[in-house]
């Protein structure tokens, strides 16, 4: 049996990075160096260790790993294809389905990830509105990396020209953090008539200020005729089968739900308001277009996600466990005075340093020696049991233990 270093080895070997995906790059010495399978809220490594998974995927896995109703429609859509070159009839019922439920959807269409679609209300916005400059706040996918001081990745900012992107093209994105108004308000006054839209991601630890930062955001994007687009890749599923837009009751002109939607599957959905909507169809002037944006095996998973979600009171059940998990892992923390505290709302919350003694690095490499796989937002799914988060606990416990000992 191949050790975990030369496992690595295998994949830096081959592949830029170590990963086609950033973020799932083991940095740590004791994180998974492959996964080889999951089921519920439990992954195996190649190796052959298990893991109580607080990671889902990056996200995406909001009813479990290998969920089987998820699996049994996915089976079924192989035996009738896939790709067809005409659109699906899963197409129109999905979309059928999002526009009843998600608040701000009236017209939808579909991709695979959620960056490229991002990419697409963001050239939407600018068609619709005749405008040039994008103001972002967070991150909206790695295509969209593109203004000075911005999240080229998820925790990485880049306060310099962009690598790969000139500077013309930077020029007319502007990077602003969360819930500073003011900075907004200057690039408003700044580009006067200029500004098509706002994109944002909603910051996690300081998530519950979107009760008024949101409402703020509507104000001045319909005071300065621009458009109001929430990028609810993570958030939607999640916070509220809605995201964010149904839990703070403030709807976008345009968002981007993809990640939980496909509880796993590759997906994504880009919709909003019928009159807007509309400059990416027919006789509109945006052209946006992909072979596999119907593409039949997300739209089985999305269609057996919608239902769960409408049958199983799925938010609710994340919401708990989320309560109950992190709330643990914070006494743990403070029982044995370790400075680090998850903070946000409850399913899917950062892990903080409290002050500069503190090692989230540290702490997640002993969480994986431990048998618990942990992010820096963290995530409960539909498959976590009371058993699971008591287990959790434990093996955290035993984690928190070797932590104040080196």
């Amino acid at each position: 049996m191949q050790t975990s270093a030369q496992i690595k080895q295998r994949f830096e070997e081959s592949i830029p990075w170590g990963s086609s995906t950033c973020a799932k790059v083991p940095r740590q010495e004791f994180e998974p160096c492959a996964m080889k399978s999951g089921k519920g809220c439990r992954t195996y490594d190649v190796l052959g260790n298990d893991y109580v998974d607080f990671k889902c995927a990056l996200g995406p896995v909001t009813l479990g790993y290998s969920y089987e109703p998820c699996n049994e429609a996915i089976r079924r859509q192989l035996e009738d294809g896939i790709a067809f070159s005409n659109p699906h009839i899963l197409e129109c019922e999905v979309a059928e389905k999002l526009v009843a439920h998600i608040g701000c959807f009236e017209k939808v269409r579909f991709l695979r990830t959620g960056g490229e679609a991002c990419a697409a209300v963001i050239r939407i916005a600018r068609a619709y509105t005749g405008k040039n400059h994008i103001i972002q706040i967070g991150y909206n996918g790695w295509l969209n990396g593109l203004a000075i001081g911005g999240k080229v990745l998820p925790n990485v900012k880049i306060q310099q020209a962009v690598p790969g992107v000139p500077l013309e093209i930077s020029a007319f994105y502007h990077a602003a953090n969360w819930n500073d108004m003011q900075v907004i308000a200057d690039y408003f006054e700044q580009y006067k008539d200029d500004v098509a839209a706002i994109i944002v991601s909603a910051d996690y630890e300081h998530m519950a200020e979107g009760k008024t930062f949101y409402p703020a955001l509507r104000k001045i994007t319909e005071e300065n005729g621009a458009l109001l687009m929430y990028d609810e890749i993570v958030t939607g599923f999640r916070i509220a089968l809605g995201g964010v837009g149904e839990y703070f009751g403030v709807q976008p002109d345009l968002a981007v739900f993809s990640k939980g939607m496909g509880n796993g599957v590759a997906i994504s959905a880009y919709g909003g308001k019928k009159e807007i909507m509309e400059t990416c169809g027919r006789n509109g002037k945006a052209f946006i277009t992909s072979t596999s944006g119907g593409e039949t095996i997300g739209l089985a998973s999305v269609n057996v996600v919608i239902d769960t979600y409408l049958k199983e009171d799925v938010v609710g059940h994340m919401w708990k466990m989320g309560k109950k998990m992190w709330d643990g892992v914070n006494a743990l923390f403070d029982k044995h005075h370790i400075p680090l505290e998850f903070r946000g709302l409850y399913p899917c919350p950062a892990l903080c340093e409290a002050d500069e003694s503190a090692d989230k690095g540290r702490f997640m490499n002993l969480a994986f020696k431990h048998g618990v796989v942990l992010y820096g937002t963290s995530y409960v799914n539909f498959s976590h049991q009371d058993s699971d988060i008591t287990e959790a606990h434990k093996r955290l416990e035993e984690a928190c233990k070797e932590y104040i000992q080196e």
